[in-house]
């Protein structure tokens, strides 16, 4: 492995920085004590920039090359999503309902007679409880795509990386 840039992030397959290295897990180092990686990384990820600076933190985050709408250290996104009804795809629910049934189990068709109607004689019938009643639990789910977990890591010493 060739000598690295200072603040160069790597991934790993085993679980333990190498010497030189940390863990991309957003903690806190002292400024006294890293002034040339903390030259490279300010604030961006954190800290009081007096005393420390912080870390990138890439546990549960995908990297993204910065660029229009993504600026260096900024963090977004969620690892789950409650959908609202904003976010559904335009949809419909017809039916329709008389007294005599033409299927026994209605698909886009009538309903069945039943010994207990459940419809009205006028256009402002109350539907039965059972038959038409909101879904869902409003749960979040996740809000990830197929993925390997590495571990990265980040350069505490190396070489300093020039401008050109």
């Amino acid at each position: 492995m060739s000598e690295p840039f200072l603040a160069e992030i790597r991934l790993t397959a085993f679980g333990y920085p190498p010497r030189g290295w940390a863990q991309c897990n957003g903690q806190l180092l002292p400024i006294n004590q890293n002034q040339a990686l903390f030259s490279l990384l300010g604030t961006q990820y954190g800290g009081d920039g007096r005393v420390n600076f912080a870390l990138p933190d890439l546990r549960g985050r995908v990297p993204v090359h910065v660029g229009p709408g993504f600026t260096l250290g900024q963090a977004g996104g969620a690892e789950t999503h409650t959908l609202t009804v904003s976010e559904l795809p335009p949809h419909t629910h017809p039916v329709s309902a008389a007294s005599t049934a033409d299927r026994s189990v209605p698909g886009a068709a009538r309903w069945a007679s039943t010994d207990a109607p459940h419809y009205g004689p006028t256009p402002q019938a109350v539907m039965a409880d059972g038959l038409v009643a909101p879904v869902g639990g409003s749960q979040p789910h996740p809000n990830m795509p197929p993925y390997a977990a590495l571990q990265a890591v980040i350069a505490l010493v190396g070489i300093f990386p020039s401008r050109d």
